[in-house]
């Protein structure tokens, strides 16, 4: 068996990860193969078994040959019992291991594909787990049990011709109704399963907008929207299953009916003395067995086209290019942050939304980033963490082009607070820790420099507080402060905070800027972004941006001055007031 944790994929080096995967396991699908050929032998015993017993232990009367053909019978079918339990484990662990094979790096394309505005969130692990089920499944011991077919024919036809041309007969026209099968519910099936996949995406989408849903009484409209899906995907599905029942109707008559032929032709031919009693009950057991994966072949041909669907997706999925190049590991920054002629938009044609932004921070500085809404604040954020890659310019850290630095690497060097905060399944301290093993000292540690410490004990079970749905009850400043110290964990070198004071109060602008000020004493790069003057207290440098360009950019008290004696965009003058008055003014349209 592969083991999974042998030549595990990297996120950015899964292309062909399939096809890899499956190769990997052919020593497995082989070894099945060979105990499919002595299960299948084996298969013979019972006919074998019953020929000899009506040919020549009741025309001898021997006991001695019963009692060893019993014996030799029934070793033989425990064989098979435990050479078909093998096979079945074998099956279940391939499929088992490449789920987790697949899994891990397909979530990470997932959040790829997210960040670049595709669909398909959760397909692909659908996907992999419609190729696991097939793989451990009934399904798949189809395929191995259907090269054996003619092997029983023949058997059959060295019994007697006739019974051979009859049983070859069925064999066809199973063979027929299977190829039928597909024609007339493949399309159907994979019209459905596109249905039903749009459905459920619908259907996640709205429950991630519950509040809004309940508060403006869409739920008729949603659910309306949501059904229309669901009512194309039950009718294709509706279609195909009633024709694929026809089918299995057909072929089970036409089992049947070959079965009876046999016995009544095998009859015949024993009246004629052409053929034993024993060899006429035998054909029609082996012929039976010749006919059954066939049969079953067509009762489980939904689960096959999707399984190849599933394969052929995950196929495209995974061939993608990687977002990211694959780099060598880097050193740990110092935190020099420079941004060179950033350009970026995401629709082709119109005006980008950051145009040519250009600056630089020194290790330990704090930039405070400020502007009316819409002028591409979050936009220069995501840049910043190296979440999206400009479209012309580079951001850089320490020289490196941020974007192509490996997450693995960079991820412990960097802190980032986005404007809508989430929080994951786990406890408060497994949120902070980054769902990594918790450090107490340093979750407590990110917690203080958070101002959440004293919060976090005010919880129910403290730093042991599950959260996820229990997440929902906590305030938006609760799970702000608990994501603001995910971000501070571990002394991180660059730490991008996104309207960090959203749901804070005048004493939580306070204590974030004497966070930003411990941050600086102990040389990480700070960049917040915001609104109100009062977060950048502690900045040491502004930057204006004003529809997607740089208005204003240098130390915090030279912009400030700036800003106080010229209005730009729509911006409110600050001249006449005090710096006292001016910290709680709001920068916006």
């Amino acid at each position: 068996m592969p083991n999974p944790s042998e030549g595990g994929a990297r996120a950015d080096d899964v292309q062909d990860l399939l096809r890899e995967s499956l190769a990997r396991c052919r020593a497995s699908f082989l070894g099945v193969g060979v105990l499919s050929m002595a299960i299948n032998l084996l298969m013979l015993t019972t006919s074998l078994y019953m020929m000899q017993v009506f040919d020549r232990v009741l025309s001898s009367g021997s006991r001695e040959t019963l009692l060893y053909l019993t014996v030799v019978a029934c070793g033989a079918v425990l064989l098979l019992a435990v050479l078909d339990v093998v096979r079945s484990r074998t099956l279940v662990e391939v499929s088992s291991w490449m789920e987790q094979k697949l899994a891990p790096p397909a979530f990470a394309r997932m959040v790829d594909a997210v960040l670049e505005r595709k669909g398909g969130r959760g397909e692909a692990l659908q996907d992999i787990s419609i190729l696991r089920n097939f793989l451990g499944g009934a399904g798949v011991l189809t395929l191995f049990d259907s090269p054996w077919v003619p092997l029983y024919l023949a058997v059959v036809y060295l019994l007697h011709p006739l019974l051979g041309h009859l049983a070859l007969a069925g064999a066809l026209a199973l063979l027929l109704l299977a190829l039928l099968n597909d024609l007339v519910t493949h399309k159907g099936v994979k019209l459905a399963t596109a249905h039903a996949r749009r459905a459920s995406s619908g259907a996640d989408s709205a429950l991630r907008n519950a509040e809004v849903i309940d508060a403006m009484g869409l739920t008729a409209n949603v659910a309306e929207r949501w059904a229309a899906d669901g009512r194309q995907a039950l009718r294709l599905l509706t279609r195909a299953g009633g024709r694929s029942s026809v089918v299995m109707g057909v072929s089970k008559f036409v089992r049947l009916f070959v079965q009876i032929a046999v016995l009544a032709l095998g009859a015949a031919l024993v009246l004629q003395q052409e053929l034993s009693a024993g060899a006429m009950i035998a054909a029609s057991i082996i012929m039976g067995r010749a006919l059954a994966p066939l049969e079953q072949a067509i009762g489980g041909w939904k689960q096959a086209v999707q399984a190849l669907e599933a394969k052929r997706r995950l196929d495209e999925f995974f061939g993608q290019s990687p977002r990211r190049p694959r780099t060598i590991a880097l050193p740990a920054p110092a935190g020099r942050l420079t941004v060179e002629g950033v350009v970026h938009g995401f629709t082709p044609g119109r005006p980008p939304v950051l145009q040519g932004v250009s600056f630089a921070v020194e290790a330990g500085e704090a930039l405070g980033i400020i502007g009316p809404s819409a002028a591409g604040k979050s936009t220069l954020a995501r840049l910043l963490v190296g979440v999206e890659r400009p479209t012309s310019g580079v951001v850089r850290l320490d020289g490196a082009d941020i974007f192509e630095w490996p997450r693995s690497d960079l991820g412990r060097h960097l802190g980032y607070l986005p404007q809508d905060v989430e929080l994951f399944s786990g406890t408060v301290a497994e949120n902070i820790a980054r769902l990594g093993e918790p450090d107490p000292q340093a979750v407590v540690a990110a917690a203080l420099l958070a101002n959440c410490h004293e919060m976090v004990l005010r919880l129910q079970e403290g730093y042991a507080t599950e959260l996820g749905e229990s997440a929902m009850r906590l305030s938006g400043g609760q799970r702000q402060r608990i994501a603001l110290a995910r971000a501070l964990y571990g002394h991180p070198k660059l730490v991008v905070l996104d309207e960090p004071n959203a749901s804070l109060d005048a004493e939580g602008d306070a204590l974030l800027n004497r966070a930003i000020a411990d941050l600086k004493a102990s040389g990480t790069t700070v960049v917040v972004i915001g609104h109100r003057l009062s977060t950048f207290a502690a900045v040491d440098k502004l930057l204006v941006l004003v529809e997607g360009a740089v208005q204003h950019w240098g130390g915090r008290s030279e912009v400030l001055e700036k800003i106080t004696r010229r209005k730009f965009h729509s911006v409110p003058t600050l001249a006449a007031q005090p710096e006292a008055g001016r910290a709680d003014r709001v920068v916006e349209q």
